[in-house]
């Protein structure tokens, strides 16, 4: 397959590229603590744990979901002091059903890339969920009518391997009929788990971080773009 543009095909991860987890569910936990209950908010505080959990994996830390909760909520306005109760609180209530707020211009842009012949699958760590939840929120399916449609969804609970193993690219590329290369790209939200594991499949990395949190990162991690809004893809 050759393409005039620089990609032959993307992939996107779903958590914090197509979705992030749902201020109705987590907005009155955090509000139980003094915290916002913005919808906007919600959205940042989520890109602010995914930049929390890369600083704690760079550090070391491998609690890196402890990391994501406490720059969630002091993203969200919760006090310092008052960190220790809401963790539990945020853990009772924070699990893979909570991932089903739609990025703002995700459907629109997978749509678009779909109309211009660009082929695009899901690749995603996931409890076995991410493809029902992506239809049922007509964002993309393999055959949801009215959303754009993509060659695979793999989940890394189906499949048995999840990131930052690069293995589990494998079963995207064997849907897409394509060997790994730069000419192929995936869309992700955290340099541990998504570019490390392309990078490390031989993929090109794209780094989704539209509150810049990444920009100026005093962890470098070697060299990866970033996309501060998936709208850019279309022009690549």
């Amino acid at each position: 397959m050759t393409r005039s543009g620089e990609f032959d095909a993307i992939l996107f991860d779903a958590g914090g590229v197509l979705v992030t987890p749902s201020p109705e569910g987590l907005a009155p936990v955090v509000a139980r603590f003094g915290g916002s209950s913005e919808r906007e908010v919600h959205q940042k505080a989520h890109f602010a744990g995914a930049h929390a959990m890369d600083h704690a994996r760079a550090d070391g830390d491998k609690s890196d979901w402890e990391a994501y909760a406490r720059a969630y909520l002091r993203t969200t306005g919760v006090a310092e002091e008052r960190h220790e109760e809401a963790l539990e609180a945020f853990f009772e209530g924070f699990n893979q059903t909570m991932w089903r707020e739609p990025v703002p211009d995700a459907a629109r842009t997978l749509l678009s890339l779909e109309e211009r012949g660009v082929p695009i699958g899901i690749v995603s760590n996931a409890e076995g969920q991410v493809e029902g939840d992506l239809a049922m929120l007509g964002i993309c399916g393999v055959d949801t009518p009215g959303a754009a449609r993509v060659v695979c969804v793999v989940d890394s609970h189906v499949v048995g391997v999840s990131k930052p193993d690069p293995a589990i690219f494998l079963h995207a590329l064997d849907a897409l009929g394509l060997p790994a290369s730069p000419r192929i790209a995936y869309v992700g939200d955290t340099v541990f788990y998504d570019v490390r594991a392309a990078t490390a499949a031989g993929l090109t990395p794209l780094l989704h971080d539209p509150f810049g949190y990444h920009l100026d990162d005093p962890h470098p991690s070697g060299p990866h773009r970033v996309l501060s809004s998936l709208s850019e893809l279309l022009d690549l």
